[in-house]
């Protein structure tokens, strides 16, 4: 089959299309006929060897296919994921480093039917992004109707996921982004949107906030931490997810620009988090998938809102798999509003 590899850790054009041998599935996984491909910024960080758990060189990246069942292998020890899988399913999935290919080979818990009528693109946009801000805005931090929520990146992929469930669920959004995404945010919803580039984003949101926010997501890193944490107010969570910072636009590895994001990063003292009766939440959404309960309670809600139409990904641009390049380069230099994929 034809899949993306990466043989070294680098810039995007370290993705290269090989020929490889199929996946055979192994007793309790299940064969995927891959139809659309999710892109994340946690693949980028995959590729230059910065995110966790990345395997070393040659491995094929990428977390999350929607696609079409081609075999199901049941398992020889005790049953896992949804029995009821069987050859043709529309399902999407979340895998093991191995998304950027024609065929997955995927543990059974880790395969989910799609709802009747959901697209392919749609299914592979909605795991990774609706999960990780769901289970950061309702799980971790019991957010409740009227609550403020501040989304930085509001414009990209779990940015959009959140600013659409926090409508669902009745909260007051104050979203940042490029200055040429403003309206794009006022059209998605977004209460408040605020221009990161004109500098005093904390001045800003204490504006539409004087005594603070409920929870801030932040996924960026760096400075942005300790400005996040400034616009918290009490009992307000900040939550963080990634750190974009250490990424520049030309996809390449700069052990300068990491040093300065992580010199720039507060350190939280938990004395001064009593005092101010706030709290800092890491969230990983790997953890939440080894908690199989949680996982598909999270995902069951995601997908019956999905059904309602309360929520939708919104796709900012289709490549084919052999641009798993160009796809990378798009969201490095920040052009994307919304998912990007790979067919």
């Amino acid at each position: 089959m034809r899949a993306i590899v990466v043989r070294r850790y680098g810039a995007p054009e370290v993705l290269e299309a090989h020929q490889v041998p199929d996946p055979q599935p192994k007793p309790g996984e299940v064969l995927i006929r891959v139809k659309s491909v999710g892109v994340n910024f946690a693949d980028l960080l995959q590729r230059m060897g910065v995110y966790p758990g990345t395997p070393k060189p040659p491995f094929v990246p990428g977390l999350e296919v929607a696609g079409v069942v081609e075999k199901v292998v049941p398992s020889t020890t005790k049953p896992g994921g949804d029995q009821s899988l069987k050859v043709g399913d529309a399902v999407a999935a979340t895998t093991p480093f191995n998304a950027y290919a024609e065929w997955v080979a995927v543990p059974a818990r880790l395969v989910h039917r799609m709802p009747p009528g959901m697209a392919f693109d749609d299914g592979a946009a909605i795991l990774i992004n609706y999960l990780t801000a769901y289970h950061s805005m309702f799980t971790m931090g019991n957010l409740q109707a009227g609550d403020r929520v501040l989304i930085h990146n509001a414009a990209g992929g779990v940015g959009i996921a959140a600013v659409q469930l926090a409508r669902a669920k009745g909260l007051i959004t104050i979203g940042t982004a490029g200055s040429t995404k403003q309206d794009f945010l006022r059209k998605l919803g977004v209460n408040h949107p605020v221009d990161y580039t004109r500098g005093d984003t904390v001045g800003t949101v204490r504006k539409y906030a004087p005594d603070g926010v409920e929870m801030a997501m932040d996924a960026i890193g760096g400075k942005s931490f300790r400005e996040s944490y400034e616009c918290l107010g009490s009992t307000g969570r900040l939550v963080v997810y990634g750190f974009s910072s250490i990424a520049g636009a030309d996809g390449k590895r700069n052990p300068v620009r990491a040093a300065r994001a992580l010199l720039q990063m507060p350190r939280f003292n938990p004395m001064k988090l009593i005092e101010k009766n706030v709290s800092v939440i890491g969230v990983n959404l790997g953890g939440v998938i080894g908690k199989p309960g949680l996982f598909e309670s999270e995902l069951d809600e995601v997908l019956r809102m999905y059904a309602a139409g309360k929520i939708k990904p919104v796709i900012a641009k289709i490549f084919s798999l052999d641009q798993a390049a160009a796809a990378h380069h798009y969201i490095h230099e920040r052009k994307n509003i919304g998912k990007v994929l790979l067919h």
